[in-house]
């Protein structure tokens, strides 16, 4: 199994789309990768030599910034947001739609699946005991 980055990428799968497991990784940017590797992205991960991987660990490592190191960039960015309380830096605090989406309905994602229905209003009588 190969591993690039910290992240194992499958045997079985064509390695264009291994690659994308990498955090930081779509399917364009491996494609290009792949490219500049000279490596076939129909290829499995298990049919490349090491001297192939060697070059992608190689190409990854310097010109791309994936998994541990771009979490944390993104981190930071928000987080510069929340603390000069820009309206974008709000909205990531309170945990709601950053993007203009609308929040009446369709925000459920983000507010973490948040089910607020009203009932009939009229409340049930005490049962006997």
């Amino acid at each position: 199994m190969l591993r690039i980055g910290g992240v194992n990428i499958p045997d079985n799968k064509q390695i264009g789309i291994g690659l994308t497991y990498i955090y930081g990784i779509g399917l364009s940017l491996a494609k290009k990768i792949l490219k500049e590797a000279g490596i076939d992205p129909q290829r499995r991960g298990r049919e490349l030599t090491p001297q192939e991987v060697n070059r992608l660990k190689e190409i990854i490592e310097k010109g791309y910034k994936i998994e541990g190191e771009l979490r944390r960039e993104k981190m930071m960015a928000i987080k510069r947001l929340k603390d000069i309380g820009c309206w974008r830096g709000l909205r990531h605090l309170k945990g709601l739609p950053v993007r203009g989406q609308r929040t009446r309905t369709n925000s459920r994602t983000v507010r973490g699946n948040v089910r607020r229905t009203v009932g009939s209003g009229k409340r049930k009588p005490p049962a006997p005991k």
